[in-house]
């Protein structure tokens, strides 16, 4: 073998080509493509060809990719879920820790190892890193109970390790005393405290301030990212604890299909992911394996101590909690690879003397058979399980009409926080339709061609900014004498139907609600319609407040209505309340509840609206006012509704919504009165 490549743009051109052709590969070997670049690894790297070297840079873009696969895992993870099956990651994270932990002891006494030693062997194996978290969360099941029990279970089993690890260290140099325990728990306990509450309150006045600029979100994302990494060293801790921390702190201020979002995970499965699984790769001595039998026979044992640990620990939790075998199958194969942690700890041992060579040839090839074999069973049953989970429903089969979201456009500064909430609205009814951005031209055909050519350029920043959150678009232009009526054509013409548009607050004293302009569109139309007035950006929102008028729960739109907010509020991670005004407040709370996805909102009920005013008058300055309303002539419709907005827009200084149910177009409901609960059967 002669020496590795030294020069920099040779070594980058080499890795991006594996990254390219290794997927391709993979596939036509029917293996996952995250396992091609750690083969990659082992083949170029300083035990293969020696082609490429695990130098500095290999190293920091590899450490990089690791962190980058945990942060992401802290971002995706559903933290309602996660409340709710908290004691289900507990149970795992400590039941998947204990038993190789347990195991990997008594075979470091077995073969000789010092207690300290032997410890420190079970400490490393009862650890696990997500590397095949990005196969679940790219086939959809990253918020199925069993991978959210899982995720936390990875967090506790790394806690755990880490701390053990710090003590192990203080114990092989003799410094473990009463000052050692108070300044771990002080450190550990102060740098929980200052990225779980810290970073959420940085975050939300960040992007207050920010302009939307997806740059400059990026890199402040980016810098909680490493910041929080460095200082879990100061903590006794890795930094992989710091980016899942991290992950958790910026949960609800990212969308899940957001422009943000997808830079971030752009970036780091197009590049960093994959320059970390090809420094793993580069760590394997496969000859080392064979030197002797007893490093063999150390090595099998260890590699069988972590599987048969982690397959039992799946097997326990999926009979106390009830999961079925793809769930099961799913929980072994995501917290079977090794990387992170165990690294981290079998470099700590050897440098403190704990772990001989031969130890970290097993350890290390045990992270190649665990990263290779954990994949394919994440991807096997990661698949499995969202072809069971994609089933559609009876309703979703008889649907024929596409669900397309229209966002007519009247000032350019307010387009791109119109296009998140569009986003939000896609998401909930899951759309796979384009996002209709529309402007239309007051003017008449033979003057309007310069504005047409302005229009284009604007409507192009629509698509752009939707590139980023990889949703697509279709720009529309109208021309028309009537604002109104341009809208009206637009959304019969593209079959739309949910309308998002935005509002300034102005309207003339003979202008009924909104104005000319949406008050006519909502005249003549039957589909939802969400009236936006925004002050802030919608991320930062801390409680929903759905305002609930009398009668509302008996429009034929209601029902849709609400299982959207209540997924758009799963989407942003904030409380909800509800203010029903309503005289049969239980029996609207009865069929409330029950809608999916439950998320455990409260109920005020308010007897008028003068308690209304009172009510959002002494509200927060994060909170959101979704308001349930309707047209008028129609079901629940009374004189209040129509001066609710304005009274809103100029009494409260929060983020409102009005949200327009869909009205059915098959029976004239205009003129009547809805006075009762309607006999809906929820489907979940």
């Amino acid at each position: 073998m002669g020496q590795p490549v030294q020069e920099p743009v040779i070594i980058f051109a080499i890795a991006v080509i594996i990254f390219l052709v290794s997927p391709f590969i993979m596939t036509r070997l029917r293996m996952p493509g995250i396992v091609g670049p750690i083969l990659a690894g082992v083949i170029l790297g300083p035990y293969g060809f020696n082609v490429l070297a695990r130098d500095s840079t290999i190293e920091l873009l590899g450490t990089v990719g690791l962190l980058f696969i945990v942060f992401i895992a802290g971002l995706e993870l559903d933290i309602d879920g996660f409340k709710k099956y908290r004691n289900r990651s507990l149970a795992f994270g400590v039941i998947t820790f204990i038993l190789p932990f347990s195991i990997a002891m008594t075979i470091g006494f077995i073969f000789g190892f010092s207690p300290i030693a032997a410890f420190l062997l079970g400490m490393i194996l009862g650890s696990h890193t997500l590397l095949a978290y990005p196969i679940a969360s790219r086939m959809g099941v990253n918020r199925n109970k069993s991978v959210i029990a899982t995720i936390g279970g990875t967090f506790i089993s790394e806690s755990m390790a880490m701390i053990l690890l710090a003590i192990i260290a203080g114990l092989a140099v003799g410094d473990v005393n009463a000052q050692f325990w108070i300044q771990l728990i002080l450190a550990i306990g102060t740098y929980t405290s200052v990225i779980l509450f810290g970073v959420p309150y940085l975050s939300k006045w960040f992007f207050k301030i920010s302009g939307l600029d997806g740059a400059n979100e990026f890199n402040f994302v980016v810098a909680i990212l490493f910041i929080s990494g460095w200082l879990a060293l100061f903590a006794g801790l890795q930094p992989i604890i710091g980016a899942f921390l991290a992950g958790l702190a910026l949960n609800k201020y990212i969308y899940q299909h957001g422009s943000l979002m997808n830079r971030i995970k752009f970036s780091a499965n197009a590049l960093f992911v994959p320059f970390f699984l090809l420094s793993v790769g580069m760590l394997m001595d496969l000859s080392a394996l064979f030197s002797s039998w007893g490093n063999l026979l150390l090595t099998i044992c260890i590699v069988l101590a972590l599987i048969t640990g982690k397959y039992i620990a799946s097997i326990i939790v999926t009979r106390i909690y009830h999961y079925n075998r793809d769930e099961q199958m799913l929980i072994f194969g995501l917290s079977l690879p090794q990387a992170a942690g165990t690294l981290a700890a079998t470099l700590v041992g050897f440098d403190l003397g704990l772990l001989n060579q031969a130890t970290v040839n097993a350890i290390i090839i045990m992270i190649l058979v665990t990263c290779i074999a954990g994949t394919f069973l994440t991807e096997k049953f990661a698949r499995k399980l969202a072809i069971n989970q994609a089933q559609p429903t009876a309703a979703e089969l008889n649907e024929d009409r596409p669900e397309r979201i229209l966002i007519p456009i009247a000032n350019p500064n307010t387009m791109e926080s119109l296009m998140d909430l569009g986003f939000l609205v896609r998401t909930a009814t899951k759309s796979e339709q384009p996002i209709y951005p529309l402007k239309v031209i007051n003017k008449n055909a033979k003057e309007a061609e310069a504005d047409v050519a302005t229009t284009e350029k604007m409507l192009g920043h629509a698509i752009f900014y939707a590139a980023g959150a990889e949703v697509p678009v279709r720009p529309l232009t109208r021309v028309d004498n009537s604002i109104g009526w341009g809208i009206e054509r637009a959304a019969t013409e593209e079959r739309i139907t949910t309308i998002v548009t935005g509002w300034n607050g102005a309207k003339s004293s003979t202008e009924r609600v909104f104005g000319g302009i949406i008050d006519n569109v909502l005249d003549h139309t039957y589909i939802r319609a969400l009236i936006v007035k925004q002050v802030q950006p919608i991320q930062t929102t801390e409680r929903m407040i759905v305002v609930l008028p009398e009668g509302i729960a008996a429009k034929p739109g209601f029902l849709d209505a609400l299982q959207i907010i209540k997924k758009i509020v799963k989407q942003i991670s904030c409380k909800m309340r509800y203010l029903v005004m309503d005289e049969d407040f239980e029996q609207v709370q009865d069929f409330i509840r029950p809608i999916k996805p439950t998320n455990g909102a409260t109920f005020t009920h308010l007897p008028d609206w003068d308690m209304l005013d009172r009510y959002c008058a002494k509200l927060g300055k994060d909170d959101l006012i979704m308001a349930i309303s309707a047209r008028k002539g129609t079901v629940a419709w009374n004189p209040n509704l129509e001066a609710l907005p304005q009274k809103l827009s100029e009494n409260v200084k929060q983020n409102f919504i009005i949200f327009y149910p869909y009205e059915n177009t098959e029976i004239d409901v205009r003129g009547a009165r809805g006075t009762s609960l309607p006999n809906i059967k929820v489907h979940n």
